[in-house]
């Protein structure tokens, strides 16, 4: 069953972004100097290389799974694309990969795994079961691996629990999957007992899907799909309309997504504009921009030779902030006490991340970039995940995030190689002053 949400037309979405505002007063403006703070890491899981000696594995996006009772068995799940999936351990070794085998419909094919996000508690065969839940690309479809409780101390943690012939997302048949238009980002929201959804963005598009997750005999799926189109052009103070340059037949797509779980809240990234925050149900209220990149507003031209997009007047003003540079990519929530807690975004253009209040206005709080120890530095993050809770050696919480390119000494040069990094949350607290 499928459902397009009506009565929240673009203009509407449009109204938080029609009062002229200076570029000074910009989300991220009025902190004096920009200060961008470093913390270090000395653990990464070994590189992933998208080749076909590596199995076209390119790392995107991590999911962290906390063991309910014995934290070091906890496991961090990360999508390799092509490649599929990857489980690694506390200290970043690899359990287990996951193939992108063929969805389980008369025309699946083999999946590109996007995005990946834990549902806990779903009832599989009876029984209370954690899932990985996982956006394929080349099916338009989620998948589901539910994981064995003994985590880390598992031969094989993910099992594929994916009902049979679940509907498309986005696509209305097999034939429109092929233009690419499909499930990208993903985050599982669980507001109440017994309940749990998935969002979903689309890739080259501005629309955002959310899905009821449901379990039965033949495995886990979803239904009650629904569909909300975010803004693709932009008023400027200066009486011009600004569209972000693309690629032609393609919008500006979301990808990151994240929920707070005591609010249902949706932060979304919309990769070339900033960060969004969107009320759910889709549709129970107007959509606002936290944070904008740093060229946000400023027009740009697409070149079909570089396959680039150059700005038309160098000389032109942004109307951006100072904390993310485009593409604002992943997102994530580490919960404080109460309803406190901070937004992490990455910020691919200039391998940094942005840190903003989880209450309020979402004010700015920092930024900060992750140096290698003994490990090369953080670069072009794309996907990360945070956890609160302590996971193994980290005591106040553990940051994952996704690194591309991913070098040293150990890592071929000749090949395109990612991974993912290891951070202890307390250090970025630390480094940015956080309470």
């Amino acid at each position: 069953m499928r459902r397009r949400l009506a009565g929240l037309s673009a203009a509407l979405l449009l109204l938080p972004l029609l009062a002229p505002a200076a570029a000074s007063a910009a989300a991220g403006h009025g902190h004096g100097d920009h200060r961008t703070a470093t913390v270090t890491t000395s653990v990464e899981t070994p590189p992933l290389y998208d080749d076909e000696a590596g199995g076209n594995a390119s790392g995107d996006d991590p999911a962290i799974w906390v063991h309910p009772d014995d934290s070091d068995r906890s496991l961090v799940v990360a999508t390799a694309k092509e490649g599929g999936l990857r489980v690694y351990s506390v200290a970043a070794a690899e359990l287990q990969s996951v193939a992108a085998t063929p969805a389980p419909r008369a025309d699946g094919v083999p999946g590109r795994f996007n995005n990946v996000d834990i549902a806990y508690g779903l009832r599989v065969d009876g029984r209370a079961t954690d899932v990985a839940v996982v956006s394929d690309r080349y099916n338009d479809q989620i998948r589901f691996f539910a994981i064995d409780p003994a985590g880390a101390d598992a031969a094989a943690p993910l099992t594929e629990v994916t009902a049979p012939e679940l509907e498309l997302l986005f696509s209305p048949d097999r034939a429109t999957v092929a233009e690419d238009h499909t499930a990208y980002g993903l985050a599982v929201y669980q507001p109440r007992r017994g309940a749990a959804y998935a969002v979903v963005t689309q890739e080259g598009s501005t629309t955002i899907a959310t899905a009821r997750l449901t379990t039965g005999p033949d495995g886990v799926g979803y239904t009650d799909v629904e569909h909300l189109s975010m803004p693709g052009e932009f008023a400027l103070p200066d009486g011009t309309t600004w569209v972000p340059c693309e690629e032609p037949g393609v919008e500006p797509q979301l990808e990151g997504v994240a929920v707070d779980r005591r609010t249902g809240t949706l932060y979304a990234t919309q990769e070339d504009v900033g960060l969004w925050r969107v009320p759910l149900p889709l549709g129970s209220g107007a959509p606002r921009l936290v944070d904008k990149v740093r060229d946000f507003g400023v027009h740009d031209v697409y070149d079909p030779e570089t396959e680039e997009c150059a700005p038309v007047d160098p000389a032109a003003p942004s109307y951006g902030g100072t904390n993310l540079t485009a593409d604002a990519e992943g997102v994530d929530i580490w919960y404080g006490p109460g309803r406190t807690g901070y937004v992490i975004v990455s910020s691919q253009g200039d391998d940094t991340y942005g840190v903003y209040a989880l209450t309020g206005r979402n004010r700015a709080l920092g930024t900060f970039r992750v140096a290698g120890d003994g490990v090369d530095d953080v670069n072009g993050s794309d996907g990360l995940a945070v956890s609160n809770a302590p996971v193994g050696e980290y005591g106040s919480g553990l940051l994952v995030t996704h690194d591309e390119p991913e070098t040293g000494p150990d890592v071929d040069p000749d090949r395109d190689a990612t991974g993912f990094s290891y951070v202890h949350w307390g250090d970025v607290a630390q480094a940015l002053n956080l309470h």
